[in-house]
């Protein structure tokens, strides 16, 4: 039954939950559901499924590229807080170069250089 604006009165005006998201994308990878039997099982447009399809897999090769063999999974908050670190350490280093430089500067007026 369509609408007054042509679209198809029985699709879902409430976005799709996150577990809902991840549960399509898993019927659609076991191929349990085809992307049109899914998108009417839900009741959203094709392209939502389209959208789903596409965002896991750049999703599952994004986290599939940042893992690394035998190694523990670390969590966003694990990777933040290297990468703090290792700014500090930097940070640290860029702080020490500079009072060398300002020892010698001062050095070099103090004797009239």
């Amino acid at each position: 039954m369509s609408g007054p604006n042509g679209k198809s009165a029985s699709r879902r005006k409430r976005p799709l939950s996150a577990e809902e998201k991840y549960q399509i994308w898993q019927q659609l990878l076991t191929r349990e559901l085809s992307q049109r039997q899914a998108a009417e099982r839900y009741n959203v447009d094709p392209t939502t499924i389209m959208r789903i399809r596409r965002i896991g897999r750049e999703g599952a090769l994004q986290a599939l590229a940042q893992s690394k063999p035998g190694r523990q999974n670390a969590s966003a908050e694990d990777v933040e807080l290297v990468a703090a670190r290792a700014e500090i350490a930097r940070l640290e280093e860029t702080v020490k170069e500079q009072a060398i430089e300002l020892v010698a500067l001062r050095g070099k007026t103090r004797s009239g250089w």
